[in-house]
């Protein structure tokens, strides 16, 4: 196990060299001028060519790939081109990270706390009522578009939404379930944060629920599960010690990647809602071709990812003890 450990740690820095060579140079080699849409389109041709001079813009590539190595390396990640112009990239993610990790967090951990019981349920009463229950409104959340989540939620948790029909409209007398989300953000302990965070839970519940249904059929039918009610343990102790358990293997690996992807965000769930967080950074900096932003967030995105995959070895030692003998 330790083995192994180690030469996950290893291969970090190679698979950030890698993706940081990609990055660039798709960032570089890529369509659009981010100078050019920072000046505009009939921008005098001397006042481009300082202002790429001024960046470094026209050094060869691996002279620009070695400089912006060089600077991330003492903690400086360039400066934003367009969007947020002469801002360091270091700076604004610092800035808007904590928000996205919040509001990620608490989708994953509403997932887990909705997704987990329903997919147990799910499988411990196969093909019966609940079962079929359980399936329809996972296959109708995975099948969903996000971008048709926000509008149906929005319908049922906003009275405002609703005043078009009027029979609804009558019995209805209360108000909105939830305030408008527009305006200013108010942090994830806010009401303006429920629908986001439901928005994004949703998927999550979706996921989790058809791995841990599928997890627990599997294990039911193996044979120690057999063999440990042959030995006369309470049904409740087979399926918590016994079942459960072995099932939330699988789940330990998608909430893992679910973790590593905290940093990504959601891009049109912040969009949507203006949620101040790296998500509509990265939206903005990707339209504006704002590259030193880009490669900054594709990094940090590749980073947690790793780690992630190397916390979930971690969790596998504790709950398979195979593993632990591993390496």
């Amino acid at each position: 196990m330790g083995t192994f450990i180690l030469r996950r740690l290893l291969w970090l820095p190679v698979l950030l060299f890698f993706v940081s060579v990609i990055t660039f140079a798709l960032g570089l080699y890529g369509p659009g001028d981010p100078v050019q849409v920072m000046l505009g389109l009939h921008a005098n041709p001397e006042t481009v060519a300082r202002i790429r001079q001024e960046y470094g813009l026209d050094e060869p590539f691996y002279v620009q790939y070695v400089n912006y190595v060089k600077n991330v390396l003492q903690g400086n990640f360039g400066y934003s081109l367009v969007r947020y112009r002469d801002q360091p990239v270091g700076r604004l993610i610092a800035e808007h990270l904590p928000v996205t990790v919040q509001l990620n967090l608490c989708a994953i951990v509403v997932g887990i706390l909705i997704g987990v019981p329903l997919g147990l349920i799910a499988g411990l009463y196969r093909d019966r009522w609940i079962d079929l229950a359980v399936r329809a409104v996972v296959i109708a959340s995975i099948s969903l578009p996000i971008i048709l989540l926000n509008p149906v939620l929005s319908f049922i948790f906003f009275r405002e939404h609703i005043v078009f029909v009027p029979l609804l409209d009558r019995l209805v007398s209360i108000g909105p379930l939830l305030p408008q989300v527009a305006g200013r953000w108010e942090g994830v302990l806010s009401p303006k944060a429920i629908l986001p965070v439901l928005i994004e839970a949703t998927g999550v519940i979706a996921i989790l629920t058809r791995q841990m249904r599928a997890g627990m059929i599997e294990v039911l039918s193996e044979d120690y599960i057999r063999t440990a009610r042959a030995k006369g343990l309470r049904e409740r102790v087979v399926i918590v010690r016994h079942a459960m358990r072995n099932a939330l293997i699988p789940i330990v690996t998608l909430v893992g990647l679910m973790l590593g992807g905290l940093v990504a965000g959601s891009f049109l769930v912040e969009s949507w809602f203006d949620v101040p967080g790296v998500g509509r950074i990265a939206y903005e900096a990707l339209f504006a071709r704002d590259y030193y932003v880009i490669m900054a967030l594709t990094l940090l995105i590749a980073l947690a990812y790793v780690l992630a995959n190397l916390l979930v070895d971690l969790m596998y030692g504790f709950l398979d003890p195979r593993i632990r003998t591993m390496g």
